[in-house]
């Protein structure tokens, strides 16, 4: 009788564990994901295309962004930072140029680790990964890191 009984309990564990772990990866809008995937796909092109390269750097309590490209740069961009596990965590800021030609932003700390950086436009976007422990500057790049 113990045989079966084990085998009840654990097929009731594995159903609770199953149902409270679910898989936060599978998406349900997985063909719109796929579109914009393409979106992203294209926006990295441009970027490739009009050579827009650059560097960001995290100070205290500031983002600072330096760009360069063979064609006009915009006044405003957006920046987001996307932690690797945890998308409760990501942050969108809005960057304005500065009178010396970089683009800066108020940015709260970020929890120590690494992060990705995504500078974008509705045109083009590039990206780098920061590590909030190292000092120093990330590089920009087209293309998907």
């Amino acid at each position: 009788m113990s045989g079966p009984a084990i085998v009840v309990v654990a097929g009731v564990t594995t159903a609770v564990i199953a149902f409270r772990g679910a898989d936060g990866l599978v998406a349900d809008d997985y063909y719109k994901q796929g579109l914009s995937i393409n979106r992203d796909i294209a926006r990295d092109r441009a970027a490739h295309d009009l050579g827009i390269a650059g560097e960001i750097r995290l100070l205290p309590g500031i983002v600072r962004l330096t760009l360069r490209s063979t064609a006009a740069l915009p006044d405003r961009m957006t920046v987001r930072f996307v932690h690797p596990a945890r998308a409760s965590q990501d942050r969108i800021l809005h960057l304005a140029r500065t009178p010396d030609g970089a683009w800066e932003a108020p940015l709260a700390d970020l929890s120590a680790g690494h992060w990705r950086a995504i500078v974008e436009t509705a045109q083009w976007r590039v990206a780098a990964q920061l590590d909030t422990k190292a000092a120093g500057a990330a590089e920009l790049a087209p293309g998907v890191l």
